[in-house]
């Protein structure tokens, strides 16, 4: 759980992280024939063309008091998926480059946490940099539209269970509650599973 007081680690965290996040699926689009995020002008690092005021900054702030926990959403890169090479397993790794990258992201901050001594206020930004990227990854890769493991599943799942994928993104912001409700009545078993993988990490 977060505390009010982690927001001047948590902010930071969440300006480079998804960044990055979104800056990962754009590349890998681009690398794989789409120009689509190209010509929105989201092929870059730069996070002010990737964040919502809304949902990735007031948003995070106000779930941390609620729940003790950020939920945020950044503004999602547009591709193209009949663009890019090899269909449907093209997409998926559009998908998931984005959380996998979120994934690295942690061990690269929890290379410097073991290995390097640092003053306090890094080590703790740090460590909330490891914890909310590896929770970044897990919420991520649940396979529920418009969530990033959605596109895996498409890409390996028969077409009954690809209809029923499309049904639910077809909802737009009816589909994004139903994850916020998953992710707050999941988050036990959700931080238990990110808990195994930090302390694998660290």
């Amino acid at each position: 759980m977060f505390t009010v007081a982690d927001l001047v680690y948590v902010i930071p965290t969440i300006f480079i992280s998804l960044a990055i996040h979104e800056a990962m699926h754009a590349f890998t689009a681009h690398s794989l024939g789409d120009d689509t995020a190209k010509l929105a002008g989201r092929l870059t690092l730069n996070p002010l063309k990737h964040i919502d005021l809304f949902t990735t900054v007031v948003l995070p702030i106000i779930t941390i008091f609620l729940f003790g926990f950020p939920i945020l959403i950044a503004k999602p890169v547009p591709f193209n998926p009949y663009k890019v090479k090899y269909g449907e397993y093209g997409a998926a790794l559009v998908g998931v480059a984005g959380p996998v990258t979120n994934l690295l992201l942690a061990a690269l901050a929890a290379i410097f946490l073991r290995f390097i001594s640092m003053p306090i206020d890094i080590t703790k930004f740090l460590v909330i940099f490891t914890e909310l990227n590896v929770l970044y990854f897990i919420i991520n890769m649940i396979p529920i539209p418009p969530l990033d493991g959605s596109r895996l599943l498409y890409a390996f799942s028969p077409e009954s269970i690809q209809k029923l994928l499309y049904k639910i993104e077809s909802y737009g912001y009816l589909s994004i509650m139903l994850v916020f409700i998953l992710v707050y009545y999941f988050y036990g078993p959700i931080q238990y599973v990110a808990q195994h993988i930090i302390n694998v990490l660290l």
